[in-house]
Parts: C-alpha cells; sequence; structure tokens
C-alpha cells in the first residue's frame, strides 16, 4: 500500500491517521527528493482540505498555501504558511471559529504553522507594507474553498508586483545583501544554513521573483538542479536529526551524507558548495542586470528631455543614441558597464582571447558579460601546450588585477573556463576545508591568495612567478598525503604548461614544496640556532627564492584567514629571513652558546642569586602591532632565579592563572663572573613573550608574589586552574583529536627538539612542564605557535649535562608527554 492510498483511508480518521500517514511517507526509502516533497504536500493538502470542509466554511472563504508549501516544497519539518482568505461578507466570529478548526489540530500534532486571517483587501495592504508578505502571496496556491478568491488575489499581487519593481526590487536586493552580511556565503561554510546563507534555498527563492517582475530573469542552466539538491540535503538534514533546522552543523554531516546516500561529509559539502556556487552565480548576474535595466529607465526621461525639449514628448525611440563601446584589448570592448567581445572578435580563431578578455575586465575592474563568457566557453579554440607568450601574460595580469580578480574569475569558472586552462583545478574545486582557521574552499583560497600576493609584487623580483605560486601553492590539497609534496609535481607539470622555461618552473616548484617553510620554521623553532637557520638555507637555495617565499608565505597566511597572521607572526618571519639571508650571502649564524647575558640579564641573575628569590622584568611596551590586530603580539617578561627544579612548569602556570598566552620562552642558565658581589651556582635566567588574553597586563610584583608560592607549594596551581575550566562548561562541538608528540629529526646540534600538537587550553604549557618534571631533561627553550584551537609547542631539551637525547631516550620521553597530555 502507497501512502496516497494510506492518505485516502485516513484523511477523514483526523489529525492521527494523518499522521500515521505522513510518518510512513517520510520512511519510504524508494521514494525522496522532489517526488517524496510533492507527496508530502498532496498529503497535507488533503488533510487540511478535509479539515476545512469539516468545518462548513461560509461561502467566499478559501484556505490558501503560500511560500514555500505553496510551491508544493514540503521538507519533513517544513513550516506550514496558511492563510485563511474572505471576502469579508461572513460573521467574524464565524470567520474565528473557522480558523481555530484548522489551526488547533495543525498545532495538536506539533507542526509549526505560520498563519493569517485576510481579505484580499487587506493581503494586498500587507504586502505593500511587509516585503517578505509580498514574496510569499507570489507562491499563493489555493488548498480548499473559493478557487474564484484565490485567482483574483494572485492576479492583482501580480500585477503590483510588476508594476512596484523598480521600488521594491531595490529593497529586495538591499534585504539580500544585509542577509549575506549575517549569515555569510554558503559555498565557503563549514555549518552554512541550507535556507538563509548566500547562494541558499532564499537567494533561489529571490531569483524566481525577481523573473516574476519581468524585469530580468536570471540564467536558468543547472539553477533548478542546483535547487534540488539543497532541498535534498535540507529533507536529509530534518530526517536525521527531527527538528526543523536549516543549519547544517558538523556533527550531522555524516548522518546527512550516508542519508543522500554519498560518501562522506566531504561529498556532501563539495555537493551543498556547488549548488550554492551556481546560485550565487546567478544572484550577482540576475541583480547587475535588474540594476542596469533600472538605470536605463531612470535615464530615458531625462535623455528625451534634452533630445526633445520637453519631458514625454517625442516618437517613442526617437532620438535614440547608439551604445557607446569603449575598446579595451584586441577583440575586447566595454558596453554598457560590462566587457564583451568586438563585432570583430573570433574565439574559434584565437585561443588567447579567453584570457585576455578576462585580463581587461579585471584591469578595468567591470564585469565580464554572461554573453561573452559563455560564448567563449562555447567556441574558443583550445591553447595550445605549453601556452603562447601572451597567454602567460595575460594570466598573470589577471592574476595581478588585486580584488578585481574575484568576479572575473568566478565569471569564467561557472562555464567551466578555469579547468579548461587548468586541468587539475578540478580536483580543488569546491574542496572543503575542515579547519575553522580557513576562511575559504581549498580553490577560493587559492585565488585570494593571488589577490593578496599582487600587493606585494613590489616586494620582489619576480612579480610573475609570485602570482602563479600564489594560485597553485595549495594544488596539492587535491591529491592524497602531503600537499605540498603532491603540489610540487603539480605546479612542475601545470607552469610547464602555462609556458614557463626550465629555470622559472624550478622556482614556481620549489615555492608551492615549501610554502609552509618560513611561518613554520619561524613560529616552532629556535632561530638562535644555527642548525635552523642553515636547514632553512638549504632548502630555498637561492636569495630570489627566499623573497618570493617570503612575499608567499605572507599572501597566503592573510588569505587564510584572521587568525593566521599577525604582527608577532610578521615578526618572526622576517628575523628568520633576515639570518637566512645572510647564510645565503656566505655569513656564519652566531653561536648561542657563546653569547654572553645583556646587561639587564646579568643585573636580574646577581639580584636573584643575592636574595635567593626570583626577580622579574615585565617591559609592558608592547611590539609593534596593527591596529584591531588578530592575535595578541606581546611584551618582553624576564625572570631570574635561582636554578631549582619545577620552573617551568610553575612560571607556565602563574602565567596561565594570570591569563597571559606564552608565545615564546628561552630558558638558559647563566654562570657569572667572579667578583660580582653574588653567591655561587648557577642562575636561571627566562626570556619570555608574553601576551593578554583580554584586559590589562598584571603588575610585576603580583606575578612574583605567585611565582615565590607556586615554587615553595603553597599555590596549588593545578587545582586553580581546574576550578576556573570548572566554571566554563565546555561548549558543545566534535571532539578534538587527542594530542600527539613527535621527535623533531635533525632539528638542532644543541638540543633534541619535541614538537607537542594539541587542542589549545589555558595552562597547556604548564601541563608539559609537569610531565617533563618526571624526566631528566633539561628545557632549554620552547616555542609556541597557535593557530585557532590547535597549539603547536616546540620544545628544545637536553640532558642535565647539556647533551642531546639518544634517539630511544627521545622517543620514550615523547611517549610519556602524550601519555601525560591525555
Amino acid at each position: 500500500m502507497t501512502s496516497l492510498e494510506v492518505s485516502e483511508e485516513t484523511e477523514d480518521s483526523g489529525p492521527g491517521g494523518y499522521a500515521a500517514a505522513r510518518l510512513l511517507l517520510l520512511h519510504e526509502k524508494e521514494r525522496s527528493g522532489p517526488p517524496r516533497r510533492t507527496a508530502l504536500a498532496r498529503l497535507t493538502d488533503d488533510w487540511l482540505a478535509g479539515l476545512f470542509t469539516a468545518a462548513a466554511p461560509p461561502r467566499g472563504v478559501a484556505l490558501v498555501a503560500v511560500g514555500g508549501y505553496g510551491r508544493a516544497e514540503l521538507s519533513p519539518r517544513s513550516d506550514l504558511d496558511l492563510v485563511l482568505l474572505h471576502d469579508g461578507s461572513a460573521d467574524k466570529a464565524a470567520i474565528a471559529a473557522l480558523a481555530d478548526r484548522i489551526w488547533y489540530p495543525v498545532w495538536d500534532l506539533g507542526l509549526a504553522l505560520d498563519h493569517s486571517v485576510r481579505t484580499p483587501a487587506e493581503a494586498r495592504a500587507t504586502a505593500g507594507e511587509d516585503l517578505k508578505v509580498h514574496l510569499g502571496l507570489l507562491d499563493a496556491r489555493p488548498l480548499a474553498g473559493d478557487h474564484g478568491l484565490v485567482a483574483a488575489l494572485r492576479t492583482t499581487i501580480l500585477a503590483d508586483w510588476r508594476n512596484q519593481a523598480p521600488k521594491r526590487l531595490p529593497e529586495l536586493d538591499e534585504l539580500c545583501r544585509e542577509r549575506a552580511e549575517r549569515m555569510g556565503e554558503l559555498q565557503f561554510l563549514l555549518e552554512p544554513d541550507l535556507k538563509e546563507a548566500r547562494g541558499g534555498l532564499r537567494d533561489a527563492q529571490v531569483l524566481r521573483a525577481v523573473a516574476a517582475s519581468w524585469l530580468a530573469d536570471a540564467p536558468r542552466e543547472g539553477l533548478d538542479a542546483a535547487r534540488r539538491r539543497l532541498l535534498d540535503a535540507r529533507d536529509a538534514l530534518h530526517l536525521t536529526t527531527g527538528r526543523a533546522t536549516d543549519r547544517l552543523a558538523l556533527q550531522e554531516q555524516d548522518a546527512v551524507a550516508a542519508e543522500l546516500g554519498l560518501l562522506d561529509a566531504d561529498t556532501l559539502l563539495r555537493e551543498v558548495y556547488e549548488a550554492a556556487r551556481t546560485i550565487s552565480y546567478a544572484t550577482d548576474v540576475t541583480w547587475r542586470e535588474v540594476n542596469r535595466v533600472l538605470k536605463a529607465r531612470s535615464a530615458r526621461p531625462r535623455l528625451r528631455a534634452l533630445l526633445t525639449g520637453r519631458a514625454g514628448s517625442g516618437r517613442a525611440g526617437a532620438g535614440k543614441p547608439p551604445v557607446e563601446r569603449t575598446p579595451l584589448a584586441e577583440g575586447v570592448v566595454e558596453m554598457d558597464g560590462e566587457v564583451v567581445l568586438a563585432r570583430t572578435a573570433r574565439p574559434e580563431r584565437d585561443a588567447v582571447l579567453p584570457l585576455r578578455a578576462a585580463a581587461a575586465a579585471a584591469q578595468s575592474a567591470l564585469p565580464i558579460s554572461l554573453h561573452a563568457v559563455r560564448h567563449l566557453a562555447a567556441t574558443a579554440k583550445p591553447l595550445p601546450v605549453p601556452w603562447p607568450a601572451e597567454a602567460r601574460e595575460e594570466l598573470v595580469t589577471l592574476l595581478g588585477a588585486g580584488e578585481a580578480t574575484i568576479p572575473v574569475w568566478e565569471a569564467l569558472e561557472a562555464e567551466g573556463l578555469i579547468t579548461r586552462l587548468l586541468p587539475d583545478w578540478e580536483r580543488v574545486r569546491c574542496r572543503p576545508q575542515r579547519n575553522p582557521v580557513h576562511t575559504w574552499t581549498v580553490d577560493r583560497h587559492l585565488v585570494e591568495t593571488a589577490v593578496r600576493a599582487s600587493s606585494l609584487t613590489r616586494h620582489v623580483g619576480r612579480p610573475d612567478l609570485l602570482l602563479v605560486a600564489a594560485l597553485l601553492h595549495d594544488i596539492g590539497k587535491g591529491w592524497p598525503g602531503d600537499h605540498s609534496v603532491a603540489g610540487e609535481t603539480i605546479a612542475r607539470d601545470l607552469a610547464t604548461r602555462i609556458g614557463f622555461d626550465r629555470t622559472d618552473v624550478a622556482a614556481i616548484a620549489t615555492a608551492v614544496r615549501h610554502h609552509l617553510l618560513l611561518v613554520e620554521t619561524a613560529t616552532r623553532r629556535d632561530l638562535d640556532d644555527p642548525a635552523t637557520i642553515r636547514s632553512v638555507a638549504t632548502a630555498v637555495g637561492t636569495v630570489g627564492t627566499l623573497e618570493l617565499l617570503h612575499a608567499l608565505t605572507e599572501a597566503d597566511a592573510l588569505a587564510t584567514g584572521p587568525a593566521a597572521w599577525s604582527s608577532w607572526r610578521a615578526s618572526l618571519v622576517a628575523d628568520l629571513v633576515k639570518r637566512v639571508t645572510g647564510v645565503l650571502a656566505g655569513e656564519t649564524p652566531p653561536d648561542p652558546e657563546a653569547a654572553a647575558p645583556s646587561a639587564e640579564q646579568e643585573r636580574l641573575a646577581i639580584e636573584a642569586l643575592r636574595t635567593g628569590e626570583p626577580v622579574l622584568a615585565l617591559h609592558t611596551e608592547p611590539l609593534a602591532a596593527e591596529p584591531e590586530e588578530p592575535e595578541p603580539v606581546g611584551v618582553e617578561l624576564v625572570i631570574a632565579l635561582p636554578d631549582q627544579p619545577g620552573v617551568l612548569p610553575a612560571v607556565a602556570g602563574v602565567l596561565a592563572l594570570h591569563r597571559l598566552t606564552v608565545r615564546a620562552a628561552d630558558l638558559r642558565a647563566v654562570e657569572l663572573p667572579a667578583g660580582l658581589g653574588a653567591g655561587p651556582g648557577p642562575v636561571l635566567v627566562l626570556d619570555w613573550r608574553v601576551a593578554a588574553e583580554y584586559g590589562s597586563l598584571p603588575e610585576a610584583a603580583r606575578l612574583r608574589a605567585d611565582l615565590v608560592r607556586a615554587l615553595d607549594g603553597t599555590l596549588d596551581i593545578p587545582a586553580r586552574l581546574a576550578e576556573r575550566e570548572a566554571a566554563y562548561p565546555r561548549r558543545r562541538g566534535l571532539t578534538a583529536p587527542p594530542p600527539r608528540v613527535t621527535v623533531a629529526a635533525a632539528g638542532s646540534r644543541l638540543a633534541t627538539v619535541i614538537e607537542v600538537r594539541a587542542q589549545d587550553a589555558p595552562g597547556l604549557l604548564h601541563r608539559i612542564g609537569r610531565a617533563l618534571e618526571g624526566a631528566t631533561v633539561r628545557v632549554r627553550s620552547a616555542h609556541v605557535s597557535t593557530l585557532g584551537a590547535n597549539a603547536v609547542d616546540t620544545l628544545y631539551v637536553t640532558r642535565p649535562d647539556g647533551s642531546l637525547l639518544p634517539d630511544e631516550e627521545a622517543i620514550d620521553l615523547a611517549r610519556t608527554l602524550e601519555s601525560a597530555l591525555r
């Protein structure tokens, strides 16, 4: 028995019968997508019509579905949008009673209901005041009662919509922009709202409304399929969660993918992103056309008045000036605010024309017309391999245009021209990045990096290599394994295809292979260690490549998101580049073992030995920072105290209690020269970079007092940190992956390098220090890097005598740390 047959048997048996038939329909695995939505709407139509008829309605009354229900697109947990329409002739009490006999059964079933009772005049007046009501009434559909009343209202509402389009469409455009600003772009969000985010179902509805105005129409290719894909995803989301939600949360994505028969959550997101991208592009094209038409209409009366001497006179079309066509490049002109092909253009004979048109559009900060892009996609001759020099130069020009590159690139991508030019692009297209630090999908991140790199081209000798390396630096993310290794091979192939010579291909490939080298080394390694500097110099090879990598590092980080770059990171990378440049020029890095303590460190050390207690100096003048710095930059904290066990966990714990974030920590034992008036024995000097999480920095006296208590055992740091953590309940979300501790191979000649990757949390360095207390090691320095919720803490450790740990001891230490942090 089908669900519709069930509905026929149960529609007269009240809400229970409808509920049973609805449940049966929603669990029919063989029917999903549009057929199920249509069947659910029909089943609901029959039930509501039955309620309406059973209530013995007076004449001149109709029950109307509007909005999504009016389009017969009911998802499992969709609202029922209903209007009880009446002509005003019936008694108000009778209409109210009729409404109650329909609304209450809906509420009794727990279904969400958006309802109103109106006359046609009231509905029309409300639509005139409320744009959302007007949009909903465009999809009005009669369920029961006086169909003629509904037909008349639809006719009036549609006529009003078309007559008022010059006023209402700009209002609608502004509403869409505000919503996009608030909800973000669906095609880039890890947890998108399928309805309200830009490129979602709401925008698909808006495109229908614009088409109904007869002012403009959206490009239809792929639009219906994109809309169906989002509706199917929302259906699956409703079924797997049992809730009326449009937000595709991370924890729901695997179940939604399984419900849709997809391989995994990444496949789901790629399909959703593809659909959103289609709708977003159609939205851009449609609103551009709307604005063009409205601008032309507003200009026409003024032009007629100028030509005829008075407004409103003259034969229709008389004196209409020719449309101006301004040449931009060979075969490319500007017309009416868009880039179009010249009348003499022959794409079938000119293989470079697509890139030339795109470069001209981006350099002029103009959109490229939909017709031009489609004509190029359909008729353009393929480029030879390798590309001719002109094609390569036009690509570089396109990439160097800054922000204007993005809409032009999106237009080419929408029509398949990008994957035709760069076949490997398909693997990164719409690929999600499951890291909240990343703002964009892989493909958009690559374009954004090129945009950022365009502002850095004056810093490098070869701007073309920088722009192409920026475009390709993450191209390996479409392949398994280390994306930098895979990307090097792909970048080499693509750079050869684009027409670069062997030397330039090698430079681009090296930049792609090592695009993370500078920032990871600067933030995770000891820059005073000569081995660190020499390893980077060996990897980059030349000053030119180093220069290229420096600019690429900044562009990549800026294009990743606000958490990926800061003045602090920039200063570390710049310091590293300066040191590596010296090595490449033949200089020898200074030996940190031979470096004498600074005058301040020596002064503090003498005081610490004299008093036998910690001495602190907190330099409250922060390092240079940009306004609205996304990451605290930091100040210098110098601590000197007699060498003793437990210093690292004590200091790290006190800083955590005072909500100070550690950026870097250098620990060194200082032997003071004789005759300085201090007692015997070494003194430990700690030079830390710290930053306040929020608020102002604490006073040095308070830090010193707590440090004294922590060292003598009267301040229970673990208990205090546990109390604070318990006061802030954990937020819902995915369980963090377990910590991972590794030994960096050949990391240093001065110390064994241990790398800790863990979920960032207050007191993490304190926990690491406590775990190290049981091991017979000395911490020489620590370097803390945080990106989003992930922390990478690098520790330089030695045996107590200053020698490196043997391999087995280092591995055992890593395992001990890993166990202690779980």
